[in-house]
């Protein structure tokens, strides 16, 4: 059976390009491991289940977890406003839980260009970066609760409301109450490239519509060289991260899967757990942190995460007790395509 799925697995490889990672896991542990391709292809290093990518947006369901322990405890809930918490331009009535489940109305602009160099980090001013997308952006698209509309403005926002409530940095949070509790080491999940020799270079085909564009969408300190036929994307972190700055291994977001999925989670309560995957309104197919998608009549809750030179996508299969996680160092790789063929073998 396992080396049948790592047939199924190497279909989706282009030869002598970047790679992927895929996990698929249970409460008790895992049920198959990947990893295969290259994190370099210049110098044909390859990728092992060690090996860290870029999670972009599959970072939002950590901030969601985030935002249910505190209110968990107490010290926020779900129908505050986030006035109350934060300084926003936006409509006054807009509540957490608006934010959490994309109803908040809060426009969603390109975000390719909110990123900073691994040079830049250390100095970076993040409320400065905050301040001016705020500024660029001031109006709504839509009134609070009106409608669905994505909005990575709403999850950093989320990010500072975390911040203003611990007073500890998002970052820190995160690091201390979700990774920390499951073992999960910084380099192996983190905010941070803290091995650079262990980081996957991401990648875009030669021969893309992205790669066409790509001097439209990002800035050039961003692109790297041409390596064979992959336009190499030099490292960048993301000025928010509660929107998307998570980089860790496929492995690692698995231990998260996994604990969501066990008799009790050592994340959340058996009630807020509960309240992470329900459908809040029955017209949006959303949950906190999560979209709803169905996979051969299966329900699942799924967060995909992209951007230059990456590609991921984790799905929590509740009803069945299993969940996966697919990430690729190549922007185009078709991460639904990918899940909806593999994790059938695991839903039969």
């Amino acid at each position: 059976m396992a080396m049948y799925n790592r047939k199924l697995v190497e279909r989706h490889l282009k030869p002598e390009g970047p790679g992927i990672q895929y996990v698929v896991v249970n409460s008790k542990g895992v049920m198959f491991e990947y990893a295969g391709g290259f994190a370099d292809i210049r110098q044909r290093i390859p990728i092992d289940r060690n090996t860290t990518m870029a999670a972009f947006s599959m970072t939002k369901p950590l901030t969601a977890i985030a935002m249910l322990q505190l209110i968990e405890t107490n010290r926020i809930k779900l129908d505050d406003k986030a006035g109350s918490v934060i300084d926003h331009p936006y409509d006054p009535d807009i509540t957490v839980m608006q934010l959490l489940n994309h109803t908040s109305g809060i426009p969603n602009p390109l975000p390719l260009q909110w990123v900073h160099t691994p040079e830049q980090h250390k100095r970076f001013d993040e409320n400065f970066a905050l301040q001016k997308v705020l500024q660029n952006n001031p109006d709504q698209n839509s009134r609070p609760g009106e409608k669905y509309r994505y909005s990575n403005i709403g999850y950093w926002l989320l990010g500072k409301i975390i911040e203003n409530v611990t007073k500890q940095k998002y970052s820190e949070y995160v690091t201390q109450h979700i990774l920390a509790p499951l073992i999960i080491k910084p380099e192996e999940l983190g905010f941070a490239i803290v091995r650079p020799e262990n980081h996957a270079h991401g990648y875009l085909a030669m021969y893309s519509l992205m790669n066409l564009v790509k001097g439209l969408l990002l800035d050039k300190n961003v692109l790297g060289e041409y390596e064979g036929n992959w336009l190499r994307i030099n490292d960048v972190y993301l000025d928010g991260p509660a929107f998307g700055g998570a980089i860790g291994s496929a492995s690692a977001f698995g231990r998260i899967l996994q604990d969501l999925l066990g008799e009790h989670a050592v994340l959340l309560s058996d009630s807020m757990r509960d309240l992470l995957f329900q459908q809040i309104n029955s017209n949006i197919p959303m949950t906190p942190g999560w979209h709803i998608g169905k996979q051969a009549g299966i329900r699942h809750f799924f967060k995909e995460g992209g951007g230059a030179g990456f590609h991921c996508e984790m799905r929590l299969y509740r009803d069945r007790g299993i969940a996966s996680v697919v990430m690729a160092n190549q922007s185009g790789f078709d991460v639904k395509k990918f899940l909806c063929d593999l994790d059938a073998e695991f839903l039969k």
